[in-house]
């Protein structure tokens, strides 16, 4: 496959039953072959879009010592601000030539997660930051929410099968800022090639060149949505779960040529996480002679522990 499929959540949500299972069936075979969709029909409004993008660069465009504020140590970069160069993806030596913030979980409380989860990080700075960023992370979730319901049934499990495993679940809401680039990268790219640690991966900002996506044959081809189209893109952990049966997928944020180094580029993916009691064992329909179990068994908050030590997010 040498292009990313298009999809439309609107045949998914209508009351026709052969739109919803054209949905189902659209999105399962892409995820079975590249691991990607673009996807119209969300719940993110162009206002929504364009209010975050504008709280997010004002964000960013804050010096150093205001953003550096918000960098709370302790917590793995789970919430708030992470600095230039302090991610590396896993395999690689050189950090990622990318700034971010972290907006995770809202749960009241009286939640079993209210304990387990840092609260998010208010910018004093910018009043609206918080209250977009919520908004957006909402519209997010809900969206994913039906995205895993398509894909409960294209693998013959109950259709709600993943609701209560994403309820209050461990999403992170991450707007990315990857600075102009100054001097020669020394080997150094804006987001080294890596597959993504958790259930599925909703992305904003994907309109221009710079994703790339390694197909089954080890090529590299380009990941550009249309301006009302997000990315999504299957994570690691549900990789695991259906026994590789929907694919994780390879994918990097290459620099952009050297004319245009003088430029910001900003994207905002949201990564959808269950909560962290989640098993991960391979489902049971997805085992079979032809393809044996393939992982280990294990839950989602282990494995993502795993994966934050492996980015060097936290320190054993």
């Amino acid at each position: 496959m040498d292009k990313i499929p298009s999809v439309d959540l609107r045949d998914f949500l209508s009351d026709n039953p052969e739109r919803k299972q054209k949905f189902v069936n659209e999105i399962g075979k892409a995820y079975e072959e590249i691991g990607f969709v673009a996807l119209k029909g969300h719940f993110l409004d162009d206002k929504l879009v364009d209010e975050l993008y504008g709280e997010v660069k004002n964000f960013f465009d804050q010096p150093v010592e205001t953003k550096q504020k918000y960098e709370i140590p302790g917590i793995g970069g789970q919430r708030g601000y992470v600095g230039f160069g302090k991610e590396t993806a896993k395999g690689f030596k050189k950090g990622d030539l990318k700034e971010f913030w972290h907006f995770g979980q809202y749960v009241s409380d009286d939640s079993k997660y209210k304990s387990e989860y840092p609260d998010n990080v208010i910018v004093d700075e910018l009043p609206k930051f918080n209250e977009v960023g919520k908004e957006a992370y909402q519209m997010l979730e809900k969206t994913g929410q039906y995205v895993l319901r398509a894909l409960a049934i294209y693998l013959g499990l109950d259709e709600f099968y993943f609701d209560d495993k994403i309820a209050e679940g461990n999403s992170i809401l991450r707007p990315i800022h990857y600075p102009p680039i100054t001097q020669e990268p020394d080997d150094a790219v804006r987001a080294a090639a890596h597959g993504d640690i958790n259930l599925i991966t909703l992305l904003m900002g994907s309109q221009g060149k710079g994703l790339q996506v390694q197909n089954h044959n080890g090529d590299w081809i380009d990941a550009i949505a249309e301006p009302d189209e997000l990315m999504i893109n299957v994570g690691d952990m549900l990789s695991r779960h259906t026994n590789n049966k929907l694919k994780s997928t390879i994918h990097r944020v290459v620099n952009p040529p050297k004319e245009s180094w003088g430029t910001s580029r900003y994207s905002i993916p949201f990564f959808m996480h269950p909560v962290s009691g989640m098993s991960l064992n391979a489902l049971e329909n997805c085992i079979d002679e032809k393809n044996p179990k393939l992982y280990e068994d294990t839950t989602a908050g282990e494995f993502l522990h795993e994966r934050l030590i492996e980015l060097g997010l936290i320190k054993k």
